[in-house]
């Protein structure tokens, strides 16, 4: 399997290279040449297979240059229940049965946030961490880390690479911007090799720094720099596998019959006949992006739902085919802060695929236009007409007061408390159900993460794990700066050098 960037770039690399790499040469994306195809049959064959066996099936369709017993090792060292808590790692929980006219529609929540910094970030950084250690070690180099987050990415990365061998990170964040928690869980952090920025902007200005950065072939070359954002295709990846996962969970037992041959026994009705729906609350495109690479593969997903907050960029193109970047000043600061976010960085992988992967025709769109005049417009475009009919993509807008009443709701009917991100999945789903067909929203966080929405909805706060208790007033190791890329980039090479 080799990888092409989104721009069009001549080379053609194997998974370990780009795993390393990050951004293309070109600054486009990395994605497989093609999407491997799953069949009935396969996932008759996956159906009941332990999720980090299920890990390596998927992601052994894409990765050729680690040995196989390597890459399950791998899988099977990142996907326990020590570290996730749980033996399904991503466990299902029916909230309701909608009324969706004259059928029922099941609405699962699927748990993405058992891993260590109770987020759904865990679930890849954990493996990219572990990939990164194995494939440093067997180059015998280093890797310099360069991250952005808006919450959970930095805090995920860093608990997955503290202590790993050959490995710095620096991670960017907004200052201010992120919850107490968020904050505390990274800025607390005194491990050698974990250097924290606080980068005097928003969100966006972080992920600009990091393109900027990585754009800079000598710099990055010098620094051996990377990344472990979703722009990093290993990270995607591992993000697939979820969602098969959930898919098994509910549409079936998860352990069924097994034939004399040990293979899964597939449903009476056919395996695949089934459909399910995810709701996914997406501010950067990287979670969702996953479910439509999923989907492309042949997982059988009726509708990939996206919610989003106040920053409603990527709502506004599914409804109008117009792509409009928002600056600075007009990025609100809201109580889902993980998707105050005004460019999506992952959304040019799925316009490549939506234009026939034209890397032409994505350059001069992302590369050229956006830089010019902040937007584009695809309305008029015939791929944009069908994106719902070919992709299942469709969108949804959720506030502040939405958000307070969903965890209200949530909590009085079901006695289960979600954070704000999931809540804003959970109203945008209730919008876009369809009769008898599973509607999974996607878990992002823990309630704890967000403490002061959930005292605003229900008078309390969230319960919060003991390993976590007091950890606001951890001392704490951050460097405060402007949104400056030579600023950054005399960071690093005085902590490398």
């Amino acid at each position: 399997m080799l990888y092409v960037s989104t721009r069009g770039h001549p080379d053609r690399k194997h998974f370990c290279e780009i795993l390393l790499e990050g951004l293309a040469p070109d600054g486009g994306l990395y994605l497989p040449e093609r999407y491997p195809q799953v069949d009935g049959a396969t996932l008759a064959r996956w159906r009941g297979l332990p999720y980090a066996d299920l890990a390596f099936e998927i992601l052994s369709l894409y990765i050729d240059d680690i040995p196989a017993d390597d890459l399950r090792a791998i899988c099977r060292k990142t996907y326990t229940a020590e570290v996730f808590g749980t033996p399904e790692i991503v466990p299902l929980k029916k909230l309701e049965d909608a009324s969706t006219g004259s059928a029922r529609t099941v609405v699962y929540l699927e748990g993405l946030s058992n891993g260590p910094t109770l987020a759904f970030k865990d679930i890849a950084m954990q493996l990219l961490g572990n990939l990164f250690e194995y494939e440093l070690a067997r180059r015998g180099e280093q890797l310099n880390i360069l991250g952005a987050t808006s919450g959970d990415t930095g805090s995920a990365a860093e608990y997955a690479m503290r202590g790993k061998r050959g490995v710095r990170v620096f991670m960017t964040s907004p200052h201010g911007r992120m919850s107490p928690f968020q904050q505390a869980q990274m800025f607390s952090l005194q491990d050698a090799n974990i250097h924290n920025i606080a980068v005097e902007g928003v969100f966006d200005d972080c992920q600009d720094m990091v393109k900027a950065v990585s754009n800079d072939l000598e710099f990055k070359r010098r620094y051996k720099i990377g990344t472990v954002n979703s722009i990093n295709w290993a990270r995607l990846v591992a993000q697939v596998v979820y969602y098969f996962a959930g898919y098994f969970q509910a549409t079936g037992s998860p352990h069924p019959p097994l034939t004399s041959s040990g293979q899964a026994e597939p449903p009476t009705e056919g395996e695949g006949a089934k459909r399910v729906s995810f709701s996914v609350p997406s501010g950067n495109f990287g979670n969702i992006c996953a479910g439509h690479v999923a989907r492309t593969m042949g997982l059988p997903i009726e509708q990939l739902v996206l919610a989003t907050n106040e920053n409603d960029v990527l709502d506004e193109f599914f409804r109008t085919g117009v792509y409009r970047v928002r600056s600075a000043a007009d990025t609100h600061e809201t109580s889902s802060p993980s998707m105050d976010i005004s460019k999506a960085s992952n959304f040019e992988r799925f316009v490549f695929d939506l234009l026939g992967r034209d890397g032409a025709r994505v350059r001069q769109l992302f590369g050229e236009q956006l830089a010019r005049e902040g937007r584009f417009d695809l309305s008029a475009d015939a791929a944009f007409r069908h994106a719902r009919e070919r992709h299942g993509f469709i969108s949804g807008k959720s506030t502040h007061a939405d958000r307070v009443a969903t965890i209200r709701d949530t909590h009085d009917r079901f006695g289960i408390v979600i954070d704000t991100h999931t809540a804003d999945g959970l109203k945008v789903a209730r919008e876009h159900l369809h009769a008898g067909v599973p509607m999974i929203v996607l878990e992002t966080a823990l309630p704890i993460k967000f403490a002061a929405a959930i005292v605003e909805a229900l008078g309390r706060e969230p319960d919060r794990p003991a390993k976590f208790a007091g950890i606001e007033a951890l001392p704490r190791r951050v460097t405060v700066m402007p949104p400056d890329v030579q600023a950054v980039k005399e960071f690093i090479a005085r902590h490398c050098d």
